[in-house]
């Protein structure tokens, strides 16, 4: 994502370059707060954030593929957000199901 921004910066697309950059970046800081959370419930919350946090950087990436308003190729990077949804949303429902069951 840093890359990405970086690449959008020297092509001077302010807007979106400074989306991606805030939600892409969210997703590790709020996975590195969940690993070192205090309660299972606090873990769930903040993974729950990174899963959402992943979820509007795909929507940003797919907005910067439509607009065409750069020639940056971003396919393999929505591939690669749409796997870390898929393991983020696994997470966060196995984490509800062991709160309900504790």
């Amino acid at each position: 994502m840093i890359s990405l921004y970086k690449k959008l910066q020297q092509e001077r697309e302010f807007v979106i370059s400074n989306q991606i950059l805030r939600s892409g970046t969210s997703i590790g800081a709020n996975i590195e707060e969940a690993l070192a959370g205090q309660s299972k419930r606090d873990f769930t919350a903040k993974m729950s954030i990174s899963s959402k946090e992943a979820r509007e950087t795909k929507y940003w990436l797919r907005l910067l593929k439509e607009s065409e308003i750069t020639s940056i190729g971003v396919d393999s990077l929505i591939l690669n957000i749409d796997e870390l949804i898929r393991i983020l949303t696994s997470i966060v429902k196995t984490s509800q199901q062991n709160l309900t069951k504790s």
